[in-house]
């Protein structure tokens, strides 16, 4: 993991929000580097809480800052806890809507002010996620195989 990640959000526990935002059989994510594995993460884009922020407004304020969207929060869909030490988060994840004619773009992360971790922004298939590394992909999307499930996770999802 890249040393200023660990830093900054490593050895203690994190309130994320992530929004699922569906285009026909795609879902938005966004490629990571310096996360994961093998320092390579797609995970839907989101981001940390701040203090006295709305889990909703944090989702609307990350989801801009990393794909230029503008969405509107639908509603939740499931928890989760993930760890891959030294990262721990409680994330809250949300179905998100978008007007079909914004398309997503590379954005930033303001709270990396050196090297920016956010490599590309996508929208990527069932099928292609299927076939691509466990390793690669955040731990809610490496049991899934369609949009129908990731709709009907349970409310607090685990592995």
């Amino acid at each position: 993991m890249n040393p200023e990640l660990s830093q900054k959000f490593g050895n203690r526990i994190r309130v994320r929000v992530c929004g699922l935002l569906f285009d026909d059989e795609r879902l938005l994510l966004v490629r990571h580097s310096g996360i994961g594995q093998e320092n390579i993460l797609w995970i839907p884009p989101g981001g940390g809480v701040d203090f006295g922020e709305r889990l909703e407004d944090a989702l609307i304020r990350e989801f801009e800052e990393e794909t230029g969207m503008r969405i509107s929060v639908d509603r939740l869909l499931t928890m989760h806890e993930y760890i891959e030490p030294p990262l721990h988060a409680i994330e809250f994840f949300f179905l998100v809507t978008a007007n079909p004619h914004q398309i997503p773009a590379k954005g930033t992360d303001p709270e990396l002010k050196e090297k920016q971790i956010i490599q590309e922004v996508k929208y990527v298939t069932f099928k292609e996620l299927a076939v691509m590394p466990g390793r690669f992909k955040h731990q809610i999307l490496r049991k899934i195989d369609s949009a129908g499930a990731l709709l009907n996770l349970e409310r607090h999802f685990k592995f």
